[in-house]
């Protein structure tokens, strides 16, 4: 049965923290429905369904608000400034641990990890997040662990990722659980993604 890949926006969402894995997932269906396979359906979910102004200035047009967002198989949260203000946003908060209790996975990017633990879908379990936000996340006394030096972490069927670019091995991670790994190999080879950083040689 086609499932459905929903991922939250709101003002202030760091943009590569989901940018990122909607190319994955995009990049996956493309690849299942080349092969005549039965593929998921993408969404952008917002609170009240607008246009979303992310943190470095990218405006996003949502697909969805909260009141008629479908049923999610996958939920994907992510991090930036904007966190911080919607930890405190009750309604968002309300949705994500409605949704989070039918979802086959939930998961999170950078500091979207907080909203997660705030939320109730990963409070008590190992999460990670950016490295510049562990120690208040672990201040926080949500998770029960809050590792560093992780790209992602898996407790049940909550996975978090690190920083920005972190939600891209762990969306190609996630599919790979979700199809197989050859299926993940070959969303990875499509998108040329094989890290080499610049300077990283220089000390």
């Amino acid at each position: 049965m086609p499932q459905t890949i929903g991922l939250l926006l709101f003002g202030g969402a760091e943009e590569l923290d989901f940018v990122g894995p909607w190319e994955v997932f995009t990049v996956s269906r493309m690849v299942l429905e080349s092969q005549e396979q039965s593929a998921h359906t993408c969404v952008l979910v917002s609170q009240l369904g607008k246009t979303v102004q992310c943190a470095k200035g990218m405006r996003v047009e949502t697909d969805h608000a909260f009141a008629d967002a479908p049923a999610l198989d996958v939920m994907l949260v992510p991090g930036g400034q904007g966190t911080r203000k919607e930890v405190t946003n009750q309604d968002l908060l309300k949705w994500v641990r409605d949704t989070a209790e039918t979802c086959r996975w939930v998961t999170s990017v950078c500091t979207g990890s907080l909203i997660l633990t705030s939320a109730g879908p990963a409070k008590g379990k190992r999460v990670t997040t950016h490295w510049n936000f562990v120690k208040t996340l672990r201040e926080r006394n949500e998770a029960s662990e809050v590792i560093d030096n992780a790209r992602y972490v898996r407790d049940g069927n909550v996975v978090t990722a690190a920083g920005v670019s972190a939600g891209i091995d762990m969306a190609l991670w996630l599919i790979g659980q979700m199809y197989s790994p050859e299926h993940a190999r070959t969303v990875q080879r499509y998108m040329e993604y094989d890290p080499a950083p610049p300077y990283a040689g220089l000390v």
